[in-house]
């Protein structure tokens, strides 16, 4: 980044102090004035309850501190001349990254609207948690985050994950004493041991000890200071602890750990680059404790606010003719004309404790990652196609055969350093082991020799057994401009639902803002899907992330589910070129037929729909029967199922289509992949008999597909049926197996009448004879496992 700052040489005189707090008065006037005021955003004009807003959203608790921080911050950035962003975890308190971001000038950059002015200053005001103006808390719009604030937990992976592969920024990371009780926070403190001081960042975590949640005191403000100080030791944190509530004295203490911290890092970063040490160090970090509401009003009512949990919201609620002088005097004790010119601006000498240009917190290309996106060199996916001579002539394992095309993305990229995978401790079980061939699993802890793929500079992030941060990570990787996929477990990517729709709802925002640049895509790829669990079981069967992003928005989220390996490649190949999407692909890792060729396979999944000729015999006449199918296993039972129809019954006309866009079933008016009811029809037929084998849930196709002409559909897949069994088994039981599909076919076609009783009957033998036999032998029937096509 280009140099525009001068660095700060001032002392910590006494009167720089005081500037800092006259600036913090000035931020925290404006946090205040954004929950109450629609108008004299100055109060220039004597303060009625028409300048003020008739339904008051937010909060304040937070504010005061998170003000304080940033302050401190923009001293930090000018000192050292440091290249820093700052993500909020607190969650709600939005208002206090908006003040800051206005006073330093970059909200005005961005959004001419608010002035820095009076007519901008009112505007500012009366935007804030109002209808057709922002959220209450940091958001997309909000200048300089990549944290969403409306949900805990994350503030720290995503810090982890920005600095990753970025060794000169520096993400100071306000962690809440509340949000530090959430799982994927209290995880996050062992995001130390994947630091590479080297390579990458630092991260400077600030846990920001107010007191006390909405209602009730958190867990680590009510603990002895010295069993505070051991936790963080013990997780391989150096705590600096500032402490009190008198302003002066908590500048100069605050100053004073922030330049002792950023001098750890310097050292830890200059010991690592120029001397080799790779001894993992202890990283500072600051616990910031001070009264929740700092400032605000001290007694509302009868009841204490400052320094406790009704501090959190709206401190007075306006509902009473007395609470208007009370917000008089709580504004009027910042001074505010003491702070602003007679226009509305920050006088220019606190203007000029801001860092300037790309050095402000609000204006950092890290936080618009776009602007520093490069693409990925990537080899040509076709170069790892699996030779079809026919259809399922050869047998091979996607995933494995994926991990040879990711292997030389690590390798392409070598230098770019912008490629990471990420997943929990899966990376192998997955079949992406090639990748080894070229990097490692990054660990900075300690290692024995019987460690494998251990090393410092590993760029396989699947170290940690925890969705959580190998998700926030991913994400605060790509939002600072690079590149990366999450391979996990299908059923365990549901610990990271809410993340995965938050991250859907970011980028949603973001693409109504045209000054957030485009970022690569969220990739998920779920493999160890629920249809073999040979040695698992129930526990890990569940296909339900696919109806939990096929709810998204339709311009943000795409769902595939390639039937085999050239498929995968070219629909790999498509998403990790792509942005601003949530790509989920599902994929098998267990030995599969192949089925197209890769010509055939990019055809196909450019289309992301199509009838596959070869398996069909309905050409130039309207069929008797459509078979659907959408996942590996399902395309595998359909063909199955329609050889034995065709044997029996060689008068029936079948047309087999396979889905690998699973959105492709909605109508176009709805998702942008959506085929029009024409093209639908055309495929489907308006009234001719749909039977559908789904990967996941069946529900979730009708759900697709309900808006459409032909309601003659039967779609089957995963019931919640199947513990520790035989792959087949899994099928029978959930009745998408090749036995069951037959006699639900013959079902769905009348004309037959009688004459498919005896083929019927040969189902209902075939299933118990599947069952004795994996109940004596325990694996399946040879004629399953054997199975080819042979039309």
């Amino acid at each position: 980044m280009a140099n525009t700052d001068v660095v700060e040489k001032q002392p910590l005189t006494e009167d720089y102090l005081k500037k800092m707090d006259a600036y913090w008065r000035a931020t925290n006037y404006l946090g205040a004035a954004q929950l109450y005021l629609l108008d004299n955003p100055l109060l220039r004009e004597p303060l009625t309850m028409e300048h003020v807003k008739k339904k008051i959203v937010g909060h304040w608790g937070t504010v005061p501190g998170q003000n304080f921080i940033y302050v401190h911050l923009n001293r930090v950035i000018k000192k050292y001349d440091q290249d820093m962003i700052l993500i909020s975890g607190p969650g709600h308190g939005g208002n206090f990254f908006v003040a800051n971001t206005y006073l330093e000038g970059t909200y005005s950059e961005v959004y001419p609207n608010i002035s820095e002015d009076m007519d901008g200053l009112k505007k500012l005001c009366k935007q804030f948690s109002f209808p057709g103006g922002i959220s209450s808390h940091v958001a997309p719009e909000t200048p300089g985050s990549i944290n969403e604030g409306g949900e805990l937990g994350y503030s720290l992976a995503h810090s982890f994950g920005a600095v990753f592969d970025n060794p000169d920024l520096v993400v100071s990371c306000i962690v809440g004493d509340g949000e530090a009780e959430t799982g994927p926070l209290a995880t996050s403190w062992q995001c130390n041991k994947f630091l590479n001081p080297k390579t990458d960042g630092a991260v400077l975590p600030i846990l920001h000890m107010n007191g006390y949640k909405i209602s009730n005191p958190t867990v680590l403000s009510r603990i002895p200071h010295d069993e505070l100080e051991h936790f963080f030791d013990g997780c391989g944190w150096k705590p600096y602890f500032v402490e009190g509530s008198e302003p002066m004295d908590m500048h100069k203490k605050m100053a004073e750990a922030l330049d002792a911290a950023m001098d750890d890092i310097k050292a830890i970063q200059k010991d690592a680059r120029e001397n080799g040490n790779t001894k993992r160090p202890k990283w500072p970090m600051i616990v910031l404790r001070t009264p929740k509401g700092w400032t605000g009003p001290k007694v509302v009512d009868g009841n204490q606010i400052e320094d406790s949990f009704r501090a959190h919201q709206v401190p007075i609620m306006m509902d009473k003719p007395e609470h208007l002088d009370m917000l008089k005097e709580w504004l009027m004790s910042y001074h505010p004309e003491e702070l602003f010119d007679e226009n509305g601006k920050l006088i220019p000498e606190l203007k000029a404790l801001a860092p300037t240009g790309d050095k402000r917190i609000g204006s950092n290309p890290h936080a618009n990652g776009g602007k520093l996106l490069r693409d990925l060199r990537l080899p040509d996916f076709r170069e790892y196609g699996i030779d079809v001579p026919k259809p399922g002539a050869v047998e091979a394992q996607d995933m494995i055969e994926l991990g040879g095309f990711v292997r030389d993305i690590f390798k392409l990229n070598e230098e770019e350093r912008n490629f990471r995978i990420f997943g929990p401790d899966e990376t192998m079980s997955n079949r992406l082991g090639k990748v080894f061939e070229v990097t490692n699993r990054d660990w900075n802890g300690e290692k024995l020799d019987t460690d494998e793929f251990l090393a410092q500079d590993g760029r396989v992030m699947d170290s940690m057994l925890s969705e959580h941060m190998c998700e926030g990570w991913l994400e605060g990787y790509l939002l600072t401009g690079r590149h990366g996929f999450f391979a996990s477990y299908e059923a365990f990517i549901r610990v990271v639902d809410s993340m995965c729709a938050q991250h859907a709802k970011w980028l949603k925002v973001c693409n109504q803002l045209p000054w957030r640049q485009s970022i690569a895509s969220l990739n998920l790829i779920l493999s160890s899907n629920v249809w073999q669990q040979d040695h698992n079981g129930f526990t890990h069967q569940d296909p339900g992330f696919l109806d939990h992003i096929a709810n998204k928005k339709s311009d943000v989220v795409r769902l595939y589910l390639p039937p085999d390996t050239n498929c995968l490649l070219s629909c790999f190949d498509h998403c990790i070129r792509s942005r601003d999407y949530v790509n989920v692909l599902v994929t098998s890792k267990h030995p599969r037929q192949q089925w197209l060729t890769m010509e055939q396979a990019v055809k196909h999944c450019t289309q992301g729909i199509g009838i596959w000729e070869w398996a069909s015999n309905d050409q130039g006449q309207e069929p008797d029967l459509v078979m659907a199918c959408c996942g590996d296993t399902p395309t595998l039972e359909t063909l199955a199922a329609v050889t034995i129809l065709r044997k029996a019954i060689p008068d029936i006309k079948i047309r087999v289509i396979n889905v690998v866009d699973l959105m492709k079933l909605e109508p176009n008016t709805k998702h942008p992949h959506g085929l029009t009811d024409a093209e639908y029809d055309a495929l489907f037929t308006k009234d001719k008999p749909i039977i559908f084998a789904f990967h996941g849930y069946h529900t979730l196709i009708h759900e697709l597909t309900y808006r459409r002409t032909n309601r003659n559909i039967h779609v089957y897949g995963y019931q919640e049926e199947g513990t520790i069994t035989t792959p087949f088994d899994m099928r029978v039981q959930n009745e998408i197996d090749r036995f069951n599909l037959v006699k639900n076919a013959i079902s769905v076609l009348p004309q037959l009448g009688n004459t498919g009783a005896y083929l019927i009957q040969q189902m209902n033998d075939k299933l118990v004879e599947h069952k004795q036999y994996i109940h004596e032998y325990g694996i399946d029937l040879p004629e399953v496992r054997d199975w080819k096509w042979d039309l």
